[in-house]
């Protein structure tokens, strides 16, 4: 089995389980991101949501690169990490007051608004400060991502966004509310999309309203083009960096853009989703009827997408290089779900070896838990670490 590089004699000191993120992959993946972006004009943010580690998040605003969030919170990390206010935008359907006057008070770039009810909410709040809050409308394309249903975020069924059949009715209420600026369109249609023509059909949707909309008298400034690209979770070690470009290019080709348009960009876990690995100790091999168990010290509180997605990561003992033999992998949480892979083969493994969880960098520290009054796990940077 070939397996990634890890300082395992720096691990040995370390308390388990902890997250593990690859300083140089990051660098190598924000200027992949950066140069392809650049290429086209194109302006990408970062969703928040899928790390909120400190020291990445400050990597990821030293490189220019925008923040997508979701939360108050969010914003506030984003700020703390010194990304600049003109590069902050707010999604989200369920914005509180505390979150909207937070926003106001940075003056970020831009709220992504999804009901009629939010705008008249941020309309007031900007007025009770004296401010313009700029908004882009969130606009359900109702597109399939064919990604996971549970990350599907673009079909008429999902909660997000405008229907694009109410669009003029909203623009027009929009206009109303004189301290709000309609400044574009945010479209986005789910996590995880591995083929890059899933966005062929969003781009002519997206054209087909631009010309809609220039019927109207009505132009639109901004374009930002929502949905995560994906990564390989199967061949972290041969794929390490996402196609940015095959990304960027398919929007720049379909997507025909109006003269003096920013189209902005959410590639979403992709930017960490590879840098980071969850180390696990092995506390017991238990030999089943039918199975062997490979227990760690690792649980569904530390990475719960295997359990709520069904997702797949692989796993490599960075500690063996002993014949390979099947096994589940599995947690201490008392639940039958907490269990990171079914029947994988790994090296012979024993009580104390060191276990990768790969491609965990994306949706795995951030959604950590305390269930089971268990500690949250450690963090380190490679960088920390030589």
């Amino acid at each position: 089995m070939t397996k990634g590089t890890f300082p395992i004699d720096k691990f040995r000191g370390l308390e388990t389980p902890f997250y593990y993120y690859d300083t140089e992959l990051l660098n190598k993946t924000l200027e992949a991101l950066k140069t392809s972006a650049d290429k086209y004009g194109f302006c990408p943010h970062y969703a928040v949501k899928a790390n909120a580690n400190k020291q990445i998040l400050k990597a990821i605003a030293g490189k220019g690169i925008g923040a997508d969030c979701v939360s108050g919170g969010e914003v506030q990390a984003a700020a703390d990490a010194g990304f600049p206010a003109d590069k902050i935008v707010f999604a989200g359907v369920g914005k509180t007051d505390w979150e909207i006057n937070l926003a106001l008070d940075y003056n970020i770039f831009c709220f992504n608004a999804e009901s009629l009810p939010e705008l008249d909410v941020i309309n007031e709040l900007a007025g009770k400060k004296g401010k313009t809050a700029r908004i882009e409308l969130r606009v359900n394309p109702n597109v399939d991502a064919h990604t996971h249903a549970k990350i599907t975020t673009g079909l008429n069924e999902n909660k997000f966004g405008f229907n694009i059949e109410d669009l003029e009715k909203t623009v027009n209420h929009l206009r109303t509310l004189k301290n709000l600026k309609f400044i574009g369109l945010h479209f986005h249609i789910g996590s995880q999309i591995t083929d890059v023509a899933t966005f062929i059909p969003l781009c002519e949707k997206i054209n087909q309203l631009q010309d809609d909309f220039e019927k109207a008298g009505i132009n639109i400034e901004n374009i930002n083009v929502g949905g995560g690209l994906g990564i390989s979770y199967e061949k972290p070690n041969s794929l390490p960096i996402p196609d940015f470009q095959g990304y960027m290019s398919t929007i720049h080709e379909h997507l025909k853009l109006r003269a003096g348009q920013i189209l902005h960009c959410e590639p979403g876990r992709s930017v960490v989703g590879q840098c980071g690995s969850l180390i696990t100790k092995v506390t017991y091999v238990k030999k089943g009827a039918v199975k062997q168990f490979a227990i760690v010290d690792a649980g569904m509180t530390d990475l719960i997408r295997p359990a709520l997605y069904d997702a797949y990561h692989r796993i490599e003992n960075i500690s063996s290089s002993a014949k390979e033999e099947k096994y589940d992998v599995v947690g201490p949480i008392c639940e039958s779900s907490d269990v990171f892979l079914k029947d994988t083969l790994m090296n012979g493994t024993q009580r104390g070896d060191l276990l990768a969880i790969r491609s965990a960098g994306a949706y795995g520290e951030i959604m950590a838990s305390q269930y089971n009054l268990r500690k949250l796990p450690g963090a380190f940077m490679s960088s920390d670490l030589k």
